[in-house]
């Protein structure tokens, strides 16, 4: 169709359904801009942002076959030109309370629904993974991760949550924040894993042009898409702040930004090791040092190059995280820290529940096993940790196998890591 067709396309629809039904259509737009998103992405935003206009300005203004429209976004429409003259519109965000409990279940609704389907003993773990979210004065929870979860236990009554936003979001915003992220922002991303609160001014004025001129400009995208969400006490600084003075800071835009729940935690966490892995593999003389030290049984070098990795990376130590998903960080990076090596044979098996057990490294052509168990032990005693983690490697009793494989060479390591440092102990 041409140009004038597809632009006069929704006011025509309208038309003619107001014609056929004697009654005025209600036209709604979900996701009116995305779009704009893909647009600024591949390079023709200006085209986009013309077509739109035209698009759903003639829908819009002065259709006497129009009841009325409704459109969501991350964004605001006023501001990317679309309506030049449409004075008359209503705009509702995450901070508005007027209908603020519509746009998510509530704890009431999400109990009920677990009760319903008989798997009500799910209740916390779901609210711990999927509520969270903020909207007005409203505390909600995601719908379509509650749907999920909720069809999950009917099949199986032993499923676990999982990040089901990874089916609906590629997740380029985080990805994209943390490979912006200098320092400062660095500390930030901890602070929010670590399970406290950032300040930050949020603009809900921004356009997709604007989006990554600034990385203050993305805890605002942060904020309108989910990602983050807000507080009313500071969780990072205790209980200072009154809910006059964070009232008072909220009439500027100023927030108190939180990661709403397990799930959305898990997403960063697993953007930063994305990022982590990146970064590492562009420098290869250093990754060799880490390997060569792992195969030379020296375990001060080990110690040394780990640590050096884990100064530079974003750490994860909230405490209401359990110990094995800590532990589980750590050795997501190890794994993929070896990995660099192509002729080595770097396997890791899974432990039920909270993730990885013994990392197993064979070097074949050198007759070389490697064991490598990775702890996160309470408080600093990292020695300690060390010594455990080497106990572990025996009761797991792999040895046998390895030499059954004719590798004569067995090393043993126990890490212990604590927030970003580690200690190192072999026993050969």
């Amino acid at each position: 169709m041409s140009d004038e067709v597809l632009e006069d396309s929704l006011r025509m629809l309208t038309h003619l359904l107001h014609k056929h039904y004697g009654q005025k259509a209600i036209l709604l737009i979900d996701e009116y801009d995305v779009p704009l998103d893909k647009a600024q992405i591949s390079g023709y935003y200006d085209d986009m942002i013309g077509l739109i206009r035209n698009l759903f300005g003639q829908a819009l203004k002065s259709n006497d076959s129009l009841l009325f429209a409704v459109l969501t976004g991350c964004l605001k429409v006023a501001h990317e030109s679309f309506f030049t003259g449409l004075n008359n519109l209503r705009t509702f965000s995450v901070t508005n309370a007027q209908f603020d409990e519509h746009f998510g279940f509530t704890d009431e609704e999400v109990r009920t629904m677990l009760e319903f389907y008989g798997v009500g003993d799910r209740s916390g773990l779901t609210k711990e993974w999927y509520d969270g979210y903020r909207f007005g004065d409203a505390d909600v929870y995601c719908p379509w991760d509650v749907i999920n979860y909720c069809a999950a236990l009917r099949a199986d009554p032993r499923a676990l949550p999982r990040t089901y936003w990874l089916n609906t979001s590629g997740n380029d915003i985080i990805r994209n924040f943390i490979r912006m992220a200098e320092p400062k922002t660095k500390r930030e991303i901890e602070c929010l894993i670590d399970g406290g609160s950032v300040e930050k001014k949020i603009n809900q004025e921004l356009t997709y042009r604007d989006l990554y001129r600034n990385i203050e400009n993305i805890w605002s995208v942060l904020f309108a898409t989910g990602y983050l969400t807000r507080r009313k006490i500071p969780l990072s600084h205790g209980h200072a702040a009154t809910f006059d003075i964070a009232a008072d800071k909220e009439a500027d835009d100023i927030f108190y930004l939180v990661i709403p729940n397990l799930e959305i935690k898990k997403i960063f966490i697993d953007q930063v090791m994305e990022w982590f892995q990146e970064e590492s593999r562009k420098d290869a003389p250093k990754l060799d040092a880490l390997c060569d030290a792992f195969a030379g049984a020296d375990a001060a070098a080990v110690e040394e190059c780990f640590n050096a990795y884990l100064r530079k990376t974003i750490s994860i130590r909230d405490i209401s995280v359990r110990r094995g998903l800590k532990e589980n960080f750590y050795h997501g990076i190890l794994l993929g820290l070896l990995s660099h090596r192509g002729d080595w044979i770097v396997s890791s098996n899974m432990e039920s529940g909270d993730g990885f057990s013994d990392i197993l490294v064979e070097l074949e052509e050198e007759g070389i096993g490697i064991f490598i168990e990775v702890k996160y032990p309470d408080g600093d005693d990292l020695e300690n940790g060390c010594r455990k983690a080497l106990a572990q490697i025996e009761r797991m009793n792999y040895e046998d196998r390895l030499r059954q494989n004719g590798l004569t060479t067995i090393y043993k390591y126990g890490i212990a890591c604590h927030k970003k440092r580690c200690r190192v102990l072999l026993q050969e």
